[in-house]
């Protein structure tokens, strides 16, 4: 696998109806969120650019899940407002229409369906409105096929096709993760900590992968491996305390020095 075979899996993408847009696929104003008086996020505001490839880091507690939860509609905030494509209030609709307007998200732990095949995860991953035994047993076109043979390539998984999803690798079931999400065509990605338990090859690849699909897709990356953050990231969000500690380069937030005090130690 090289750099070539990513750049053809992306050019062979659908047409991205958000691609030449410049404005921001997503906006949070001023979320606020308590857990019993506990305030997880407090006023935090972020806007992430089309096609972006925004990293957010920060120590444990800072409020990055939460973060996500309320992207996603699993936790409603108290108050604030999160605008996705300029135009859509997530805090109005239900977990299901946020995924099913575009908004993918990978858990930390992977979550694949173990007892099915790598192929046939991919296959039920793909939109569709039919349950996963209807989705199953229904056949596919050969344009589905394609893109999920495509697909098994990218994610270096063509040899596990008929192996059980369970059998594979740590590393191997974060990719067929990343598969499940990318075969849903989301505008936006959001991957908690991907190269967590990956070997130093699996992450190299994993930082090649974003870096490709950046540009097509927008992504968010909440990362703890500060080499991870390095290789890929244009733009850092530091969370603290539920708040934007501070944005930038990665060179930028390195040498803040509330950053450094609360972060990245001294």
């Amino acid at each position: 696998m090289n750099s070539m075979t990513l750049d053809l899996f992306t050019q062979q993408q659908p047409a991205d109806k958000h691609r030449e847009q410049t404005d921001p696929i997503l906006t949070l104003d001023k979320i606020n969120v308590s857990f019993d008086g506990f305030k997880a996020l407090t006023d935090l505001s972020l806007r992430i650019g089309v096609g972006e490839l925004r990293c957010v880091i920060g120590p444990n507690g800072a409020g990055k899940t939460t973060l996500m939860d309320v992207i996603t509609g699993k936790t409603r905030p108290k108050s604030g407002q999160v605008l996705y494509d300029q135009n859509i209030d997530l805090t109005r609709l239900d977990p299901v229409r946020i995924a099913q307007s575009g908004i993918g998200r990978k858990f930390q732990k992977p979550t694949v369906f173990e007892a099915l095949t790598v192929f046939e995860n991919l296959e039920i991953a793909q939109k569709t409105n039919k349950s996963v035994w209807a989705c199953l047993r229904a056949k596919m076109n050969s344009e589905q096929r394609d893109r999920i043979d495509e697909m098994l390539v990218t994610l270096r998984l063509q040899g596990e096709r008929h192996r059980m999803a369970g059998m594979l690798s740590h590393g191997q079931k974060q990719f067929l993760e990343i598969g499940m999400l990318l075969v849903q065509e989301p505008h936006l990605l959001l991957l908690d900590e991907p190269a967590a338990g990956m070997t130093d090859a699996e992450t190299e690849y994993t930082a090649e992968l974003f870096k490709s699909l950046a540009g097509k897709h927008s992504l968010m990356v909440v990362e703890h491996d500060m080499g991870f953050v390095e290789t890929i990231a244009d733009h850092v969000t530091v969370l603290h305390q539920g708040q934007v500690l501070a944005e930038g380069s990665l060179q930028e937030v390195q040498a803040n020095e509330q950053v450094i005090e609360v972060y990245l130690g001294r």
